[in-house]
């Protein structure tokens, strides 16, 4: 009910534009293989839905998911992670960035445009990997045109909080979301998510990823307040 009214009301974030980042990216092998990892796209399209019915105007930015488009959301659809990049940078000027996506870190220099054969030999392919862009960095550390609210998420396996921390300090970012998916599988309906900021840590208890966007984009509203 408070989300309606919100809504209909013009909400706290009515005026303010928001870009979100979600799911996985692909990083090609050959045509028919890719580099991924489990992500979903659950939480940061949830994230996205939650920050609209709050009366923003978001852009999604989403890598290959099965996740049906937020009702009220614009949506650019990427694969890699230089697609997400020029997305996220071509969608700027933004008040906030939320980076909830799970982007691949390496990409495959040496990738075949055809299909990569078993030969005799028995030996695998030599594949070449390089680091993919730091979408979160990139944008953090931005000299011009940085939004004034900038979140990450790390999905860690183990010490979320200290990894969180550490995340946070690299990068430049304003939060970090972190959980550990050794504990609620990436690409499940649950998470129980840290809030890391520079002042504190905040851990809220495990609920569906739903709940948390709420929670986050209450979050984000009262810091750009």
């Amino acid at each position: 009910l408070d989300t309606i009214r919100a809504t209909l009301a013009g909400g706290p974030l009515a005026g303010k534009h928001l870009v979100v980042t979600s799911g996985p990216t692909h990083e090609p092998i050959d045509p028919v293989r890719y580099i991924a990892n489990r992500a979903s796209g659950r939480q940061g399209h949830a994230i996205a839905a939650a920050l609209a019915a709050l009366g923003a105007r978001v852009t999604l930015v989403s890598g290959p998911v099965t996740q049906p488009d937020p009702p009220g959301v614009t949506v650019a659809r990427v694969e890699t992670a230089r697609q997400m990049l020029d997305a996220v940078r071509a969608a700027l000027p933004a008040d906030a960035a939320v980076f909830a996506a799970a982007v691949a870190d390496w990409h495959v220099v040496n990738a075949g445009d055809r299909k990569l054969k078993k030969d005799a030999s028995g030996r695998a392919p030599a594949l070449e990997f390089l680091e993919t862009p730091d979408i979160l960095a990139t944008v953090a550390q931005m000299a011009e045109g940085r939004p004034r609210l900038v979140v990450g998420f790390a999905a860690e396996t183990g010490k979320a909080i200290e990894h969180g921390q550490g995340k946070l300090a690299r990068k430049g970012c304003d939060m970090i979301v972190a959980n550990d998916v050794s504990v609620d599988k990436m690409g499940g309906e649950v998470n129980r998510v840290h809030i890391i900021t520079q002042k504190d840590v905040e851990s809220w208890d495990r609920m569906d990823k739903g709940a948390v966007a709420e929670k986050l984009a209450q979050r984000i509203a009262d810091a750009l307040a």
